[in-house]
């Protein structure tokens, strides 16, 4: 269906410059399909007819009529369409044959894990997401961020860009300094709540944790960094260096266990050594973007639309944290990426103006709007029925590493990648614990592990193995019952999809499309049989089956969520039952 698909586009640009063979009348026009809002109207609508009636001074309805009549003696159009039908104002649905919609199944044999996925188009793209400072473990919250970040990465691969996964981390600033604090507080045998204890400290029992490898001389490793402590209470840059250490290890391990990994960690205080900092402020002022008052120094960000005037560095001689964060994007530009993507807490939403008036003021070629953002609201996380906000090891909240210890991290992936990141989300750990179809992550995986125990039976029975590539001898002509109709029309949705979200930075559409896809295939398995006489037919929806396991595959493995050959058995039943 997608090289029909494909084809029919060429033949509506063909049928278009028939009709209008002036480029002017025609140049704004970009040959489309769009999806009837009724499903029984067809299976596509085109819309050119209402789009070109005016520059071409015609009736709508009657250019449509002028249009079908072009489009019938299109080649593609005979071989794939089995109607086309003018309805309203100007619109034509288009009715595809039935071998258009069973070819689907050949080509996703055909294409396997590459389904869905185009060609690398020389583009690069960075996505920096989780930049977590190392303060503590990583919570739900980053959890999230880590989810989308991922997925939209996997999102930008399949569209064919070469993809960056950066995790970037503050360890310059103010909160590095009361993380060495309160380390030092607990090698000196305080604790919360001791008098000279200091106010403003990490309370959480990994504090004591980190203070007492301190104390032994241990030596941490983290993807990025290794640090052994001197072990002397009062060497304040030990303790410091070895508590980031420490804490870069606990979020490597978090990161581990959710299976997100990062080409690139960058560090705040490199802005800092290598005279980035400097160099930004340099040439913030020398663009005549600044200037003095009260003995700081200013940023004219109105200039660039914020809603005040911002200061750059304070009267202490100190810099503002947006400064360092501009001069990290001029890095990331620098880079040469042809799109950046920073996903964030909508804490951050302040940020955004502030930065993007920066590099405009900077004057180093960035496009305005650039870098993109995707801002995610923070995880409520509910338990029995209550809401879960204190974790002993934190002092505080929940971590992402206690999530997926009470549930799993397939069900943590799926979940937080299932809403929209700007909408507020609840987790109900019970709920991603029941295995039945309350549970969207068991309701898909279930579809996948159901196809695996079919194909098997299948294998047993006959002796003949169903291969990930198309057997030549299989009739898909007979693939015509509605279900299996409404299936093969849905697998035929999977490349569109993966554009779409990769385009609106949604990863959530790839966790609709999978319960929508599995519901096709759970609605099929409890309309039909498969392991029957007729051997023709079993044969043809062997290869439906394999088709749909490898796009389930597929999407799941762009959540990274994994595909099981096999489940509970009498929870599934249930689950998929019709």
């Amino acid at each position: 269906m997608i090289q029909a698909k494909e084809a029919l586009l060429g033949a509506l640009a063909a049928a278009v410059q028939q009709l209008a063979p002036d480029a002017a009348q025609t140049r704004a026009y970009v040959p489309a399909f769009e999806s009837p809002k009724v499903a029984a109207h067809g299976d596509f609508a085109i819309t050119a007819a209402m789009q070109l009636a005016r520059s071409l001074k015609r009736n709508p309805r009657e250019l449509a009529a002028a249009l079908i009549e072009a489009l019938q003696a299109q080649p593609a159009v005979q071989r794939w369409v089995s109607a086309l039908e003018i309805a309203g104002p100007g619109f034509i649905n288009l009715r595809l044959s039935a071998a258009a919609k069973q070819a689907v199944v050949a080509e996703v044999l055909a294409e396997g894990g590459l389904f869905g996925q185009r060609r690398p188009n020389g583009k690069k793209m960075m996505c920096e997401f989780v930049s977590a400072n190392p303060t503590g473990p990583l919570h739900v919250g980053h959890g999230r961020q880590g989810a989308l970040g991922d997925a939209i990465c996997g999102l930008y691969e399949s569209q064919g860009w070469s993809v960056t996964r950066e995790f970037y981390y503050n360890d310059a600033g103010v909160q590095i300094a009361t993380l060495a604090r309160s380390t030092q507080a607990r090698i000196l045998g305080l604790k919360p709540g001791d008098d000279g204890w200091p106010v403003d400290a990490y309370n959480g029992d990994y504090i004591a944790d980190i203070a007492a490898d301190f104390l032994a001389g241990a030596t941490v490793h983290a993807d990025d960094r290794a640090f052994t402590a001197s072990g002397d209470p009062q060497d304040i840059d030990s303790i410091r260096q070895f508590a980031v250490a420490y804490l870069r290890h606990e979020q490597d391990l978090d990161l581990q266990a959710f299976g997100v990994k990062f080409q690139n960690y960058f560090l705040e205080s490199s802005l800092y050594l290598d005279g980035k900092v400097e160099q930004a402020v340099a040439r913030l002022k020398a663009a005549g973007k600044t200037y003095e008052n009260e003995g700081a120094l200013w940023l004219r960000s109105t200039d660039y639309g914020d809603d005040k005037d911002r200061v750059m560095r304070k009267s202490d001689g100190s810099y503002t944290y947006f400064v360092p964060d501009v001069a990290y994007h001029i890095d990331k530009w620098q880079r040469g990426f042809d799109k950046v993507i920073n996903v964030q807490g909508t804490d951050h939403h302040g940020t955004i103006a502030r930065v993007r008036a920066g590099l405009q003021a900077a004057a180093v070629g960035v496009p305005q709007g650039w870098p993109d953002y995707l801002l995610n609201k923070m995880v409520t996380v509910m338990k029995g029925g209550v809401e879960v906000k204190i974790s002993k090891r934190t002092g505080g909240y929940v971590t992402l590493r206690d999530l997926i210890e009470w549930t799993s991290r397939d069900a943590v992936r799926f979940f937080l990648i299932s809403r929209k990141a700007d909408t507020e989300f609840v987790f109900d750990v019970d709920l991603a614990l029941k295995a039945n179809d309350e549970n969207p992550v068991f309701y898909v995986q279930y579809a996948h592990a159901r196809i695996c125990s079919v194909l098997a039976q299948y294998a047993l029975r006959t002796g003949k193995p169903v291969d990930t590539a198309l057997d030549p001898d299989v009739d898909l002509s007979l693939l015509t019952a509605p279900t299996e109709t409404a299936l093969m029309l849905k697998l035929a949705a999977y490349p569109d999809m993966l554009s779409g979200a990769a385009a609106d930075f949604a990863p959530h559409d790839v966790a609709f499309y999978l319960r929508d896809l599995a519901a096709a295939f759970h609605s099929w398995y409890g309309a039909e049989r498969f392991l029957i006489d007729d051997a023709a037919l079993a044969a043809a929806r062997m290869a439906l089956l394999a088709a749909t396991r490898q796009v389930l595959r597929n999407a799941l493995a762009m959540m990274g969520v994994s595909a099981p050959d096999a489940m509970n058995r009498d929870a599934a039943e249930a689950a998929a039952a019709p």
